[in-house]
Parts: structure tokens; C-alpha cells; sequence
């Protein structure tokens, strides 16, 4: 199957997935009305039936809102993930393994614990993005310190050290902000309920950026799959490259984190279906990830509202459901050296 063609379906199935996510809930809403809403907003005139105000109002203030960040913050996760497995060298790499998301979690959990509001509707992500990117770069620096080309391994065990930390020091917050224990907890399971367009209007930027980021060095990407040495010898700036790649996957997870709460396996799993689709050229592999990632984000989210009805699940629970397995799979497919292995060919 082309190339263009793949991409073709899989736009097709993300456009599905919005108009899905918009038109299902409480009260399902018909896919004409949701066109001529969006019609009307985005350009001026509508199309088919116009729905009530109240129809109307469901439709733009609260699931349109809501449906694209989920699908923006499961792209760039995605995204993101494409960046640590192909920087650290693992096909189970995430920006977890860099106690990124740990980080981003204790920034958070004192904007909440605290009641901060020093930037008012930003301070939980100016607060989860830097201490997202100060543990990362923590990392980093440790790394250094004990490998001066920043071997993959090191940086992944001090990652994995900086987030034991970082999940104590949230267990201590949970343990002495009893009153907002609750709202701590239901955050760290992530959810987009709630959300308005605030909320898109500052993933996107982040989202666009680690985007442009990963095509930049997408050929850098392509050799460091061949391992460090190889892509050293064709003239890679490792040390560069990694902390600009690293550096742009942990802005991404940071914000996400900050906005959403921690959302799980989808940067693990996404890049893994991208590479089986596409081979292993980072050219195809990061948009079509976005993609897989912003889609599957959305379906996920679709699920945590209509599942339990009234109820709503977390949709960090459900991305764990599917994700949990395939983590598993796949580990125990690189012990025995069955599937995914990564294509090799550029």
C-alpha cells in the first residue's frame, strides 16, 4: 500500500474519531448537527439542521474543547515517544523512563496541595513544565558527570533514580494535603473532563513545536538507530542532538502532565504501530505516530465517558488497560526475539 495512501486512511480515521468524540455522550448528538456547528463557528454558515442552543453550546464549549486536546496531547506523547526510543537506543524507552513525568507530577501536586496561583490559569503547567524539564536536565547533567558522552544507559538509570524520587516526594504531599487528597489522586489518574479552550490553545504550541523538532532531526534519529558509534562516524553531534531531542520530549510530556494528569503507554506503544506501518524512517514514522497517538487519545476518551455512564472513568485507566499488555508483549517478544524487532532499512 502507498505511503500516501496510509496517510490518507489514518487522517480519515482521526477526522472519524473527532466527529465521534463530539457527537457521542449523554445526549448523542447527530453527525449533521455537529457539521453545521462547526460550519457555522469556524466559517460563517451552517449546514443541515441547526441545533438547539443547548445542543449547540455541548458541542463548542464542551466536547469540541475537549476532543482536540485529547487528540493534541496523544500526539505529542506520541511524538515524544518516537524521541526517547530512538535517542536512548530502547524500544521501551518513554519519557517516564527520564522521570519526566514524575517531575512534571511534583510541580503539579504542589500547585495543588498549595493552591498556588502566582500566573493564574498557567501556573499549573508553567509549574509542571519546569519541574519537568529541571528533573530531566538534572538527569542529564548527572549523567554527564559519570559518562561524558551520555551513554543511553546511564541517562535511562538516573532517569529512572531522579523518578523514584520524585514519586516519594509526591507520596509525602499525599500523605499531609489530606484535604486535597482526593483532587491529587483523581488528577495523577489524568482525565480531560472539564476542559475549555484554554487548555488546546496551550498544548498546541508545545505539541507544533516537538513536532517540528523531531522532522528536523529525523535523519540524526534514522542513524542513531544503528547504534552510537555508527551514528557518530557519519558525523551525528550526539551530545547535541540528544539533549535537543531530550530536551523537546520533556517539554511535550511536561505540559501534557500539567494539563491533563499522567496519561500512560501511549508514547510507549504508538511509535512501535507507526515503525510496522511505516519501517523505520523517522520522516514517515513521527507524523504518522501523531497521528496513531491523537486518535488512539481520542477513542480512549471517548470510552472513560460513555463506559460507566453517568460515571467517567480516568482515561490514564484506560490507556493502562490496553497499554499494560502490549508493555508486556513486548518485553517478553525482545527476550525471545520475536516480534517488532525494528526494520533496519532507511
Amino acid at each position: 500500500m502507498a505511503v500516501k495512501f496510509k496517510f490518507v486512511i489514518m487522517a480519515a480515521c482521526c477526522i472519524a474519531a473527532l466527529i465521534l468524540a463530539v457527537a457521542v455522550g449523554s445526549v448523542f448528538i447527530p453527525p449533521d448537527q455537529v457539521f453545521g456547528v462547526l460550519a457555522g463557528k469556524l466559517f460563517g454558515f451552517g449546514t443541515g439542521p441547526r441545533p438547539d442552543p443547548i445542543a449547540e453550546s455541548i458541542i463548542w464549549s464542551l466536547r469540541l474543547p475537549r476532543a482536540l486536546l485529547a487528540f493534541i496531547t496523544g500526539a505529542g506523547l506520541a511524538v515524544s515517544g518516537v524521541i526517547m526510543q530512538s535517542v536512548l537506543g530502547n524500544p521501551l524507552a518513554s519519557a517516564y523512563t527520564l522521570g519526566v513525568s514524575s517531575g512534571a507530577a511534583v510541580g503539579a501536586s504542589l500547585v495543588i496541595a498549595l493552591g498556588l496561583s502566582f500566573f493564574g490559569m498557567f501556573t499549573l503547567p508553567v509549574f509542571g513544565l519546569a519541574f519537568g524539564l529541571a528533573t530531566v536536565f538534572l538527569a542529564v547533567s548527572f549523567a554527564s558527570m559519570m559518562d561524558k558522552n551520555i551513554g543511553s544507559f546511564t541517562i535511562i538509570l538516573t532517569g529512572m533514580a531522579f523518578s523514584l524520587f520524585a514519586n516519594g516526594i509526591i507520596t509525602l504531599m499525599h500523605a499531609f494535603a489530606r484535604q486535597e487528597l482526593q483532587l491529587l489522586v483523581a488528577w495523577q489518574m489524568g482525565s480531560f473532563a472539564l476542559k475549555d479552550w484554554s487548555h488546546p490553545a496551550i498544548m498546541f504550541p508545545a505539541a507544533l513545536a516537538v513536532l517540528a523538532v523531531a522532522m528536523v532531526f529525523a535523519w540524526d534519529m534514522d542513524l542513531m538507530t544503528f547504534g552510537e558509534e555508527q551514528a557518530a562516524a557519519t558525523g551525528v553531534d550526539l551530545k547535541r542532538a540528544k539533549l535537543v531531542l531530550i530536551s523537546a520530549g520533556a517539554v511535550i510530556t511536561g505540559v501534557a502532565v500539567s494539563l491533563t494528569g499522567v496519561i500512560g503507554f501511549i508514547d510507549l506503544f504508538t511509535p512501535h504501530v507507526a515503525r510496522k506501518l511505516f519501517g523505520a524512517r523517522h520522516k514517515l514514522v513521527v507524523p504518522a505516530s501523531a497521528l496513531l497517538g491523537g486518535c488512539f487519545m481520542l477513542l480512549c476518551d471517548l470510552l472513560a465517558r460513555v463506559a460507566a455512564a453517568p460515571l467517567e472513568i480516568p482515561v490514564g485507566a484506560v490507556t493502562s488497560i490496553f497499554g499494560a499488555p502490549f508493555f508486556i508483549y513486548l518485553y517478553f517478544s525482545r527476550k525471545t526475539g520475536r516480534p517488532f524487532k525494528r526494520k533496519r532499512g532507511l
